[in-house]
């Protein structure tokens, strides 16, 4: 496995990526379709900011991908649709962020996150705080996405995993887990693809 991991790194290296992360996105949307070309993105948690390259890349000069993350990205994204903002997700104000994307009445077409908490050594506390973070997400859905919009966020597995993709498969017309090639293979982290937002939320 560990040559794997080397392949992911030395590809990303050769291509210009900011992390080996880039080829999780990638992954993800080419077997998922989650962005298209023109959409606007909000990528939370974006530091370093591979995920920012690859969506903007697949949106096009006609999107945009709004990246937020407690630490400042300090990577100049020449020539790509993307805006940054050094806050916390969870206390940012989801009329600011729209307007970063260019308008506040106008809501994100994917919300995307590779968010994980600081790892503590404790698998289940680390498990816990990072199904957090999900239901932040989607306590903030709602306000953020628009209905059929798509949603990509990483946990890590443990007990309360099932009952989170319960909720996302209940605000969702589609809601699956979906681990990319480019995770190492001791990894707990899994991505839930939620695709088609409800109206209702």
């Amino acid at each position: 496995m560990r040559e794997v991991q080397d392949h992911y790194f030395k590809e990303a290296k050769r291509e210009g990526y900011l992390s080996r992360a880039a080829y999780k996105l990638i992954e993800i949307d080419d077997r998922k379709k989650v962005l298209k070309r023109g959409d606007r993105v909000l990528d939370c948690g974006a530091a370093p900011g591979s995920w920012l390259q690859v969506a903007a890349k697949r949106v096009g000069p006609k999107g945009v991908v709004v990246g937020i993350d407690i630490q400042p990205i300090t990577h100049r994204f020449d020539g790509l649709p993307v805006r940054m903002v050094a806050s916390d997700f969870t206390t940012a104000l989801p009329d600011q962020l729209l307007q970063l994307a260019g308008d506040a009445n106008r809501k994100f077409d994917v919300i995307l996150s590779d968010m994980a908490p600081n790892t503590s050594g404790d698998p289940s506390g680390d498990h816990f705080r990072s199904v957090r973070l999900c239901e932040a997400l989607l306590d903030r859905c709602p306000a953020l996405l628009r209905a059929g919009g798509n949603l990509v966020m990483k946990v890590f597995e443990g007990e309360a995993y099932p009952e989170l993709l319960k909720r996302t498969a209940g605000m969702f017309e589609s809601a699956k887990g979906f681990k990319p090639k480019a995770s190492r293979s001791e990894s707990r982290e899994m991505y839930i693809v939620a695709t088609g937002l409800r109206a209702n939320e």
